[in-house]
């Protein structure tokens, strides 16, 4: 293991760090974005989404209704040419019907593992927020003291690359 570190550029270390800080800026904005579309899904799921299929299905559901009451009056009308087209619109109001329970059905399930299948994940977003809140800054502070020291010792009179005092040729020789 080497003891000892090549140092060849103070400015990669500043760089480093600038770049470190720009990361962290872009990544607590992307947090921030997956958190609020976590929560926007759940809105639109729990809430949303069951609110709409609840409303279409009370409007299909008038609508089946009517028209059964359509091909009841056709019926007792004697109308058959009617009869058939009454008939047909029943059957495919009741197909749309029963296909959006079916959706409202897969909304109320989903709305019920969301947060399930959800938190697992958000729980991961919590812990990068942590590491970017806490562990980032802290090396960056850690990288400025590094590089504080590096130039304090390339400044220092005994580091390898320093100027050595000169002596004057007149002075006489210990």
């Amino acid at each position: 293991m080497a003891t000892q570190a090549k140092i060849t550029s103070l400015e990669a270390l500043d760089a480093l760090r600038s770049r470190l800080i720009v990361f962290m800026t872009k990544a607590r904005r992307a947090l921030d974005d997956a958190s609020d579309e976590v929560r926007r899904t759940r809105q639109w799921l729990q809430h949303d989404q069951r609110v709409r299929w609840e409303s279409e299905i009370r409007a299909l559901t008038k609508k089946v209704e009517q028209a059964e009451q359509e091909l009841l009056s056709a019926k007792l009308a004697g109308h058959r040419e009617a009869l058939h087209a009454r008939e047909a619109v029943v059957r495919r109001g009741r197909e749309t019907l029963a296909e959006a329970q079916g959706k409202l059905r897969a909304v109320k399930q989903w709305g019920q593992r969301y947060d399930s299948v959800a938190d697992p994940i958000a729980k991961r977003l919590d812990d990068l927020r942590g590491f970017l809140e806490y562990d980032i800054p802290k090396a960056t502070a850690y990288l400025v003291g590094v590089q504080k020291t590096l130039e304090s010792y390339t400044d220092s009179p005994s580091a390898p690359g320093a100027a050595l005092p000169q002596t004057s040729p007149e002075a006489p020789n210990p």
